[in-house]
């Protein structure tokens, strides 16, 4: 596990609300709105850096490769999470670690673990990678489509999930608006090829206070 390594740490907080007619609402509640210059991977050069994921999309998947830094999407066309590629001549993604859906993710054959670190610092400097209980994805149902939401037609599609990343941001819908809340933990996840990467999510809102983006620190390889 490399030791002693810096990281810089860029943050963008964001909040498009859940609720587009509820716009507003959450200004200035449960994490602080950060600025960036971009979407996508920015590397500290050292094996940290700082992730910026548009997850406002409600139809669309953000597949995440940390061992190339590339990033690609797909668009869910299906209840049944039929997915197609964006872009013209675009493929579905073939390498991938793990992947975005609003708050939802899921792992490529991974599993995740949940530690107490509450920085990146504090698992760097740990000697060796945390064990424990590491969690797999499971089936649920995610939400694709708002639009009906007012008339009570939300629409959803089976996608596989991974519960133990998801504990990186609560939402709270027993009340409306919905309470969102940051673990602020560090979660490890490893992948398919035996290899390990850290990640924490810092902030769910951009600076304009829209939520769906997503500021994602990690470090990859442990």
């Amino acid at each position: 596990m490399k030791l002693f390594r810096l990281y810089q740490l860029f943050a963008l907080g964001a909040t498009m609300l859940l609720f587009p007619a509820c716009n507003g609402i959450l200004d200035g509640i449960y994490d602080q709105p950060r600025t960036t210059t971009g979407y996508g991977f920015n590397p500290n050069g050292d094996g940290t850096g700082t992730l910026f994921i548009d997850a406002t999309d409600y139809a669309q998947w953000t597949y995440i490769n940390l061992h190339t830094e590339e990033i690609d999407s797909t668009r869910i066309t299906g209840t049944d999470g039929t997915e197609v590629p964006m872009g013209e001549n675009a493929s579905l993604p073939a390498e991938w670690d793990f992947a975005i859906h609003r708050y939802d993710v899921k792992t490529n054959g991974g599993a995740v673990l949940e530690t107490e670190a509450t920085s990146l610092d504090a698992v760097l400097l740990m000697s060796s990678i945390p064990t424990g209980n590491y969690v797999s994805d499971t089936e649920t149902q995610i939400t694709i489509d708002m639009s009906g939401m007012m008339e009570g037609n939300i629409l959803y599609a089976t996608s596989s999930y991974n519960a133990e990343l998801a504990k990186w941001l609560d939402v709270d819908t027993s009340t409306m608006p919905p309470i969102y809340t940051l673990s602020n933990k560090v979660y490890i996840l490893r992948m398919a090829d035996g290899t390990y990467a850290a990640l924490r999510l810092t902030a769910f809102r951009n600076e304009q206070n829209t939520s769906g983006y997503l500021t994602i620190e990690y470090a990859y390889p442990l």
